[in-house]
């Protein structure tokens, strides 16, 4: 490869749990003459060091992840490079789901059922500073969301509460998720009653409702 190639080659990292579905998009994605897949990450902590160390151009992320799920991974990544392309693959079609991943800092959303033919120009969209929208409905959420705002839908939680209540949400005690967030137990109770004041919310059920509404788990 040349150097101008490799300068107009786009750099591409893929995230997604699930092994299978990485080895189909990565086949689909190398075989374009201007892309690369440069990284692959099984979960969002692994995608957000990945995207540290090998500074892709582009980042596909999938919605639901374990660890920390692909709209929180968007927000660490943005945060960390603000030039980083992020593009969201999501099993789901709700106006919900697309809303959050703008939030987040996506800059497109691709439905998986049509990651086969709307993938690779989504990406090239991104790359170029554009935004990818695949129909009718989404391009009018666009528009609504930028007449809105990101504020409207402003998550009120911090970082370390969303990392928190995605673990409620996924059955882990607070002992459990002390270990795994490497915190104390007392802290992670104190995080949990916090989330459940700010929502006004009394109990894990209602939790998990809104890791799901909010993307941080599958339902």
């Amino acid at each position: 490869m040349s150097e101008t190639e490799a300068h107009s080659t786009i750099r591409v990292l893929l995230a997604d749990d699930h092994g299978i579905v990485r080895s189909g998009l990565r086949m689909l994605v190398d075989r374009q003459p201007d892309m690369r897949v440069v990284g692959e990450a099984g979960d969002g902590i692994e995608a957000i060091a990945l995207a540290r160390a090998l500074e892709p151009d582009v980042a596909v992320l999938d919605v639901a992840m374990p660890r920390i799920g692909g709209l929180e991974a968007a927000r660490e990544m943005r945060a960390l490079r603000p030039d980083i392309r992020v593009l969201m693959l999501s099993m789901h079609e709700d106006d919900d789901y697309f809303l959050q991943a703008l939030a987040a800092g996506a800059r497109g959303y691709v439905v998986k059922r049509a990651a086969d033919t709307d993938l690779i120009r989504a990406i090239r969209t991104v790359a170029g500073g554009g935004t990818f929208v695949s129909g009718k409905r989404q391009r009018e959420l666009l528009d609504t969301w930028r007449e809105r705002g990101r504020q409207a839908l402003a998550d009120p939680l911090t970082t370390r509460e969303r990392e928190v209540v995605k673990l409620i949400a996924e059955g882990f005690t607070n002992r459990q998720i002390a270990e795994l967030l490497t915190l104390s137990e007392k802290t992670v109770e104190s995080h949990r009653a916090n989330v459940l004041a700010k929502l006004g919310m009394r109990d894990r059920v209602e939790l998990v409702r809104y890791a799901i509404k909010r993307g941080l788990v599958e339902p």
